[in-house]
């Protein structure tokens, strides 16, 4: 995975060609390891009340999932608001 700035870059300008591994570095780097994972679901807590988790899961070309990938970028702008 590139350094996380540029990751965070790419995720903005082409949220429908994003590896589904490279997501998960990322979420791993932001929200800690997975909560659950080894399904085809990985899911990471967020510090926040309300929805506290992050849900990707990857499709059958290994890259991930266009609205799942809108809502990594959603909670990784209301972390940075933190």
């Amino acid at each position: 995975m590139k350094d996380i700035a540029a990751a965070i870059r790419e995720l903005r300008r082409n949220p429908k060609g994003i590896r589904f591994s490279d997501l998960a570095k990322m979420c791993g780097h932001f929200f800690g390891p997975p909560r659950r994972q080894g399904t085809s679901h990985s899911v990471y807590q967020t510090p926040w009340q309300g929805i506290p988790r992050v849900n990707i899961q990857q499709d059958r070309n290994g890259m991930a999932k266009e609205y799942q990938v809108r809502q990594v970028m959603k909670a990784l702008e209301k972390l940075e608001k933190k």
